[in-house]
């Protein structure tokens, strides 16, 4: 499910070609390692608090225990907004690549982008109402199918030697440090989304208390050695002096090139199908990520309690899926009456996804250590809960001013667009912290029970 989210056919097909071509160019692979490194380094703590919170909040339990339950609130808006505005703009990417698939690809009706969408919704809808061991095994599949393309297409570039030879030119301080450092670490970090997600379904797997940590750090290193590979495999195929020019041409491009030359036309047309079911992966785990946020809100009082229900056959929690479903179209509609852009949609929705998930984590980063030196917490240590959290919060709080500076990369947009994301990311915090402070006052028994503490 966690791994299905970061959809890695799609990332290396379409960010990692960007991260190379706006980035830092060759250097890209050294970008992803850090970001892996980073993640790894907040994991450390995140995973040790979770076998002494058994709470399935993901950020939202994890700060509040930290940071208390006026700011907990605040994160949770913030984490429900980030998975919203990421479910929207993949379903809107996801509309697009269908419709170019149908008409494009096989030559069938020209449909529109958003009657896709529709249909994508419906199937959505339908999943994430059952129980998650059906969604998991549909996105087990469909990540095997990604992984062993993605894999194959490593194997014969590396088998052929490449456009000029194998070289290590990627990993030397000039090109590590060479374009945009900043940019490269904000799209490598945005690539690791969704693995809190561990957390988030502990209470729909066995043991979770063994099988989380180590699901964790096993989403963080394959994602690590996927997109780190994969980029530093793309160098390689298409050539150190032409790779950036040609990946900021044409990102998607780019790789599509590169793979029918070394893999034939065959393997284009599979990864052309395979990239539709990557995005209806990341689609759907990251609408069952929306889903559990709703049902622990409910289940803390914040939301309506009904909401919080799970179904007595299914044992999912089919009401909250109902409602993020019927969020998801209501929050397409104005933009397909405006006649927006599916891509750069995509591009302003995403942006936002990727810059409140780095702010999420810092935030997190915060709370962990603070947790953990404050209550004796069995498995604690100084590197757990402090040395490795505190190197986390550094990288995090480096990334939170890049991506500052450069949200208007990362959106796409002009300042005024980027100015009101600012204000729609911040003041989704801010309302989630008066609604703790009001609930402080006027209703204390459903303060208290925020981040079921």
């Amino acid at each position: 499910m966690v791994l299905a989210f970061n959809a890695p056919l799609a990332v290396v097909v379409g960010f990692v070609p960007v991260v190379i071509g706006y980035g830092n160019g060759i250097g890209a692979p050294v970008a992803f390692v850090a970001a892996g490194v980073i993640v790894a380094l907040f994991a450390a703590g995140f995973t040790t608090m979770a076998r002494h919170l058994p709470n399935p909040g993901g950020f939202y339990a994890y700060i509040t225990a930290g940071l208390g339950r006026v700011v907990g609130l605040g994160s949770s808006f913030l984490a429900l907004l980030c998975y919203y505005f990421m479910t929207i703009g993949s379903y809107a990417y996801g509309g697009l690549v269908l419709e170019s698939l149908v008409h494009d690809t096989y030559h069938g009706p020209d449909i529109k982008w958003w009657i896709w969408v529709l249909v994508l919704q419906a199937v959505i809808g339908t999943l994430g109402y059952f129980k998650l061991d059906l969604s998991a095994r549909i996105l087990s599949v469909l990540l095997v199918c990604e992984v062993v393309i993605v894999l194959v297409y490593d194997a014969c570039v590396v088998a052929q030697g490449g456009s000029a030879g194998l070289g290590v030119s990627s990993f030397t301080p000039h090109s590590i440090f060479s374009g945009s450092i900043g940019i490269a670490l904000l799209y490598s970090i945005t690539c690791f989304g969704g693995f809190e997600a561990t957390t988030i379904f502990r209470d729909e797997v066995r043991n979770p208390d063994r099988i989380v940590p180590r699901a964790t750090y096993l989403v963080v290193g394959v994602v690590t050695f996927m997109y780190a590979l994969g980029s530093w495999v793309l160098i390689q195929a298409v050539g150190t002096a032409k790779v950036v020019a040609a990946s900021a041409a044409d990102p998607t491009g780019t790789f599509m090139a590169s793979l029918e030359t070394y893999s034939g036309r065959v393997a284009v047309d599979l990864v052309t199908v395979l990239l539709n079911t990557s995005i209806f992966a990341a689609i759907l785990s990251s609408h069952n990520i929306t889903t559990r946020y709703l049902y622990n809100l409910s289940a803390d009082g914040i939301v309506h309690k009904s909401l919080g229900t799970v179904h007595g056959k299914h044992g999912s929690p089919h009401r909250a899926s109902l409602t993020a479903s019927a969020a998801a179209f209501l929050g397409m509609v104005p933009f397909v009456v405006l006649g927006a852009n599916p891509s750069q949609l995509y591009a302003v929705l995403v942006g936002i996804f990727g810059y409140a998930l780095i702010l999420l984590l810092l935030i997190t980063g915060v709370a962990v250590p603070v947790y953990l030196r404050r209550n004796r917490v069995a498995g604690a240590n100084s590197w757990n809960s402090l040395i490795a959290p505190v190197l986390a919060i550094a990288g995090l709080a480096v990334s939170v001013v890049l991506a500052t500076q450069n949200f208007h990369l990362l959106i796409n947009g002009s300042q005024s667009l980027t100015n009101s994301m600012f204000a729609v990311v911040y003041g989704t915090f801010v309302v989630g912290v008066v609604m703790a402070l009001v609930y402080r006052r006027t209703r204390p028994a459903v303060y208290a029970r925020i981040g079921r503490q």
